[in-house]
């Protein structure tokens, strides 16, 4: 396994439709795997494929406080929504630093593959189904910034340029 290099926004992969994944190969269990390392020592609750260079439709997430319950998602299609929504703060290791409200449905029903090439469903809801959406997000091009307003996707564009400048200086220092 190896720890992969994280894409950082705006990148342009980043804002690309992902491919469907037609066979689950030895390239594919080698990605995920390598993923789930990254996500881990990053650290994070989930990492989607074009958050590491490659613009395929596959996630892994893994919510649990112990870090032992890494679900893999391969062609992930959110088959139901709760009317529910909540708003909370989220984070993304591609825009390290910046937190910002975003709105999800509280509750979903989730297909996908499974690494072993099994259609599989989930129903999730709580912190689980938050992370799958904005995951899954990310296969559509979208990260969560692109749900705020104008003015807070600016906000959080300036915050993003300014702590990469910080960090910048300090690498020469």
């Amino acid at each position: 396994m190896a720890i992969l290099p994280i894409v950082q926004f705006p990148n342009p992969i980043l804002a690309m439709k992902c491919q469907t994944v037609t066979e689950i190969t030895d390239n594919i269990r080698q990605l995920a795997a390598d993923m789930a390392e990254t996500m881990y020592k990053a650290p994070g609750v989930g990492l989607a494929a074009p958050q590491v260079g490659d613009p395929i439709r596959m996630v892994v997430i893994d919510v649990s406080e112990e870090k032992n319950h890494l679900l893999t998602l391969i062609n992930p299609v959110i088959t139901e929504r709760s009317s529910e929504e909540e708003t909370g703060e989220e984070g993304c290791l591609s825009l390290p630093g910046v937190w910002e409200k975003v709105t999800r449905n509280t509750a979903i029903t989730v297909e996908y593959m499974d690494l072993d090439g099994l259609q599989q469903s989930l129903q999730a809801d709580g912190l689980l189904a938050i992370c799958i959406q904005h995951e899954l997000d990310h296969l559509d091009g979208t990260v969560f910034i692109d749900h705020l307003s104008r003015l807070k996707y600016d906000r959080a564009c300036a915050k993003l340029k300014k702590r990469r400048q910080q960090e910048k200086r300090e690498k020469t220092h």
